[in-house]
């Protein structure tokens, strides 16, 4: 029982993490929405955190009792930042500093709108896995107390 409690606390913190990695993604495309030059050359490109599950760590006898139609406990976790491959934005303004001879300027591959409600559902998740720690935790202490 308590095994499972903080395997849920685990699975609970490890979501969090990874919401917030989303986040702070999500923040950089806000912040260089109008980035034009980056030290790489051309425009900010846009980037998206990239998710996969993750066995937590356990004995052989769950695993094994788990092949057999129990359930293996699974986590989630940041596995990579991806850049997204979508056009920039051509913008014509022959006298910004970074138009080209055509006197367009390529924009970041960014809509703030887009990136808003990502940040909303990033905070959303966040939000449901710390009431999911916060709930393990209240039957941990109950446990604890039936325990006396």
């Amino acid at each position: 029982m308590a095994n499972d409690l903080l395997s849920s606390m685990h699975i609970s913190a490890a979501g969090m993490s990874a919401q917030r990695t989303r986040m702070d993604i999500i923040a950089e495309n806000i912040a260089n929405a109008e980035s034009t030059h980056t030290s790489e050359g051309g425009p900010y490109r846009r980037r998206q955190v990239v998710f996969r599950t993750t066995s937590l760590r356990q004995p052989f006898s769950d695993v094994f009792k788990s092949s057999f139609g129990g359930e293996a406990r699974q986590s989630v976790q940041a596995a990579y930042v991806a850049r997204d491959p979508s056009p920039f934005r051509e913008v014509y303004d022959p006298s910004h500093p970074d138009a080209d001879a055509r006197g367009f300027v390529k924009f970041p591959n960014i809509n703030t709108v887009e990136e808003m409600v990502d940040m909303n559902s990033a905070g959303r998740s966040f939000e449901a896995n710390v009431t999911t720690m916060e709930s393990a935790k209240r039957m941990f202490l109950k446990t604890l107390e039936l325990l006396r």
